[in-house]
C-alpha cells in the first residue's frame, strides 16, 4: 500500500486545528465524507472507533470504521481501518500537527489507502495526492473560516 504526503500551514492556533479535527460529526458539511458516526469513546471524551460512508469518484460507495490514536500534547493523531467494504479495502493515516507560534499550525497529512481491484494501479498514488490536496485544503478553510 503506497503512502502519500501533503503539508498545509493553518493561520489558527492549534487547539483550533484540533477541534476541528476531532468534530467528526460535522465532516459531512465541509469534508468529502458522506456520513460520519462515532461508534466509541475513550479517555476525555474522544473518539476512538467512528464509522464512515464516502463516494469514491468512479469506483462508488464505500464504508469504513477508522480506529484512532491520538498523540500526546495534542500532536497528531493517526488511524487504522477496523473494517471497510466497497470501494475502499483498508485505510491508514496521520495527522502531524506542529505549532509554529501561537496564531499559526503545521499539519501534515499521511495517508495510505488500498482501493478496490477495479482501480488500475498507476492511478493510485495520484488518486492519494489528490485526496490529501483536497482534504488539506478544505481543513483549512474550515478552521481558518470559524
Amino acid at each position: 500500500m503506497d503512502q502519500a504526503e501533503g503539508t498545509v500551514v493553518i493561520e489558527a492556533p492549534l487547539e483550533d486545528v484540533v477541534e476541528v479535527i476531532e468534530d467528526y460529526e460535522s465532516y459531512p458539511g465541509w469534508a468529502d465524507v458522506r456520513t460520519a458516526v462515532v461508534k466509541a469513546r475513550g479517555e476525555g471524551g474522544r473518539a476512538t472507533e467512528v464509522a464512515f460512508e464516502v463516494d469514491v469518484p468512479v469506483l462508488g460507495k464505500a464504508s469504513y470504521t477508522l480506529v484512532y490514536v491520538y498523540a500526546p500534547g495534542d500532536t497528531g493523531l493517526s488511524w487504522t481501518s477496523k473494517d471497510a467494504h466497497g470501494a475502499i479495502r483498508e485505510i491508514r493515516g496521520e495527522y502531524l500537527l506542529n505549532e509554529l507560534d501561537d496564531e499559526t499550525t503545521k499539519v501534515t497529512y499521511r495517508l495510505a489507502v488500498e482501493l478496490g481491484p477495479l482501480m488500475p494501479g498507476f492511478l493510485r498514488p495520484e488518486g492519494q495526492r489528490r485526496v490529501i490536496e483536497n482534504a488539506l485544503e478544505r481543513l483549512k478553510r474550515r478552521v481558518e473560516m470559524g
